[in-house]
């Protein structure tokens, strides 16, 4: 048995004695977004700290805390918060959580964040479905010894986001009369914001959204055969020409303010799956 399937297993064994639920869907909260928790009933709350080989969150608005029970008719497990290459993780550690979620059943990944908008037709507040990526980490989970019995040495990336996942979304979107944008979600390390002439440059590789999370995660997900449903929540406009610093707190205002419009979003699509 590999290393990391001992340590997927030893996680999986602590959660099981704490919940026997069987979720079928994972969520990963991102920032500003953890109220969807809230809407998760009859659930088992663990802190990260509880769990063998999670790491613990640092950043602001993440809880650092695993949630297993029902949403709708759904059983579902969700992280409310999640960890940043940023904070001196590896990727394995970043990643980890995920194949746990898989691990104990799940079979789709509901992925937020948190992005800078690049396609300049978007607006602070949009809420943009993620349909595919670029990845400029300069790293990836899957770099190292490849454990067959948990995925390929070769995983493809044709269909990072389930086409048919985005299909849903989009009618969701349409359904509870939400503005929703389409986009390509570039990663970069952080912690540091982009310059004026980064920007320019994601725009021309044809990113239209930027973050610091949620690849390494969709990566290990394809890997292990998940679908995954990704929504960024455009909480500042990143245009090169009209640029204007970049606030922590209120990044975390607009996040805030989209969040119903999100929960909503993921609660319908978690429906329809």
């Amino acid at each position: 048995m590999s290393n990391l399937k001992e340590k997927i297993q030893e996680s999986v064994e602590v959660i099981r004695t704490k919940s026997k639920r069987q979720p079928s869907i994972g969520i990963i909260l991102g920032t500003g977004l953890g109220a969807l928790a809230d809407d998760i009933t009859d659930k088992t709350v663990i802190d990260y700290g509880e769990i063998p080989h999670f790491p613990l969150s640092t950043v602001e608005s993440h809880h650092g805390k695993l949630i297993l029970g029902r949403l709708g008719a759904k059983d579902v497990v969700a992280m409310q918060g999640r960890f940043h290459f940023y904070e001196g993780y590896s990727m394995e550690q970043i990643t980890l959580p995920v194949r746990v979620m898989k691990f104990l059943g799940a079979k789709t990944l509901m992925v937020s964040n948190a992005a800078g908008g690049l396609n300049p037709n978007f607006h602070k507040g949009d809420i943009m479905i993620i349909v595919d990526h670029i990845n400029l980490l300069g790293d990836n989970p899957l770099i190292g010894v490849n454990d067959d019995t948990i995925g390929p040495r070769f995983p493809d990336m044709s269909e990072p986001y389930s086409k048919e996942l985005i299909d849903l979304a989009m009618q969701a979107a349409i359904d509870n009369k939400i503005r929703v944008e389409r986009g390509v979600f570039a990663a970069m390390t952080g912690p540091s914001l982009e310059t004026r002439a980064e920007y320019r440059f994601l725009r021309m590789l044809g990113a239209d959204a930027v973050g610091m999370s949620t690849v390494p995660e969709d990566i290990v997900a394809v890997h292990m055969g998940m679908k995954v449903c990704g929504f960024s929540v455009i909480t500042d406009e990143c245009f090169p020409d009209s640029l204007v610093p970049a606030e922590v707190q209120e990044i975390i205002r607009v996040a805030n303010g989209a969040q119903p419009k999100l929960t909503k979003l993921m609660k319908t699509v978690i429906e329809k799956i």
